[in-house]
């Protein structure tokens, strides 16, 4: 995602400098080559040399350091650098920066650079909705610098709501996204997501638990990657991801007419939408009244969404998904091989799992025997995950096609 990309991280004082060591061994893992500058509070929550051995590179903190800066030191890194991203960003660091101090090595670095600036705030929920914090990230907002996050969550103070830092991976999109195209630019994704509504009358209807995180997760991953994203979505109460494209159904037929009405432009196919197998035969055109002790409603079969994107003979890349409440896995390799599908995510529901949750976790089936398990996590780092799988099997596909 990053090869051969030069980034510099700067990290300030606060609790939530540890996620920027996790963030150092992703962007290295990611291809990136990494610098490490710390301001001295920093150096109070992570050690310096935590960082030099996950970047492979000396830390600097000190501005006038002899060993470096006898020819101008902190010019050459800040011409070195492709992007220099501050994570986290504590809200004296903004203010710093906002002003144009430069009275630290990290100050001093983003004023010398003309590479883009991006800075990942963490701080306690009132520090970030103080308005000298809101005022300095307008005046930096105008001046181009990026800001990522921050994100809403309990805090190490005790606290809940605005203030955490983006949690690494998510920093790791960010980056892709700035400093290249992603591993999925040029790709066109077609992702359906949440519940269908089967109507039985004019104010019921038969349907299920799924609230569309994980499906809406997966669109955002996939346009953070680098695709162009058209989202399918059921009725949920969720807001379009930035840059994706939002289609509304409501019924399992709906739902087919609008993929059928896209799929044949598109590269890749993600079905996390949880489509009702049956609907009821007939719909009542008036409110059906409580008459009788018993009622009975003839149900038939809707159509198999994904098993007809999977047979067209210029089938896009093909993920299922298979939510379960018993043998899991062997349900999600029997659908995996009866549909011809690319790959399947298999998810245990029922009991308070998965659905109408904002964790999960995967298990992630190809053919040839491919097996690949995600750990519980929250529905957007899960869904990155999952993107990277995706991405690692949908090139290796297209590598056995090209017949260069």
């Amino acid at each position: 995602m990053l090869y051969s990309r030069r980034i510099l991280l700067g990290v300030t004082g606060g609790i939530a400098a540890y996620k920027a060591a996790e963030l150092t061994r992703l962007l290295r893992r990611a291809g990136a080559d990494v610098r490490v500058v710390m301001t001295a509070a920093a150096t109070r929550f992570v050690g310096e040399l935590t960082f030099q051995a996950l970047s492979g590179r000396p830390v600097r903190v000190e501005l006038f350091d002899p060993a470096h800066e006898a020819a101008m030191g902190h010019i050459e890194l800040a011409r070195w650098a492709d992007l220099v991203l501050v994570a986290p960003a504590s809200a004296d660091f903004l203010a710093r920066l906002a002003s144009g101090r430069a009275d630290d090595l990290l100050s001093t670095l983003c004023l010398a650079t003309s590479v883009p600036l991006a800075m990942a705030p963490a701080m306690n929920r009132l520090m970030w909705t103080n308005p000298a914090t809101q005022s300095n990230l307008a005046i930096l907002g105008d001046r181009g610098v990026h800001v990522w996050g921050p994100a809403e969550g309990d805090q190490a103070c005790g606290e809940s709501g605005p203030g955490r830092m983006l949690e690494p991976a998510e920093l790791l999109d960010h980056a892709a996204s700035l400093l290249g195209a992603g591993p999925m630019a040029g790709v066109r994704a077609l992702v359906t997501a949440g519940p269908t509504r089967e109507p039985l009358d004019p104010v019921r209807f038969l349907g299920n638990r799924s609230s569309g995180k994980m499906g809406f997760a997966v669109a955002e991953a996939l346009a953070g990657a680098g695709a162009s994203v058209t989202l399918v979505s059921g009725p949920v109460a969720l807001a379009a991801p930035p840059g994706v494209t939002r289609v509304d159904v409501e019924t399992a037929s709906q739902m087919q007419a609008a993929v059928a009405e896209r799929v044949a432009g598109c590269d890749l196919f993600v079905a996390t939408a949880a489509v009702a197998d049956y609907r009821p035969e007939n719909v009542a055109a008036e409110k059906i009244k409580k008459s009788s002790a018993d009622m009975e409603v003839r149900l038939v079969r809707n159509p198999d969404i994904l098993a007809e994107v999977a047979a067209r003979p210029d089938a896009p890349f093909t993920v299922g998904f298979a939510a379960e409440t018993a043998d899991v896995e062997a349900y999600a390799q029997a659908k995996l091989e009866a549909k011809g599908l690319d790959l399947i995510a298999a998810n245990y529901v029922g009991e308070g799992a998965a659905f109408e949750r904002d964790d999960n976790a995967l298990t992630l089936l190809w053919p040839g025997g491919g097996r690949r398990q995600l750990a519980r996590a929250d529905k957007g780092t899960l869904a990155r995950e999952l993107v990277r799988t995706i991405t690692e099997r949908f090139h290796a596909r297209t590598a056995t096609q090209d017949p260069g």
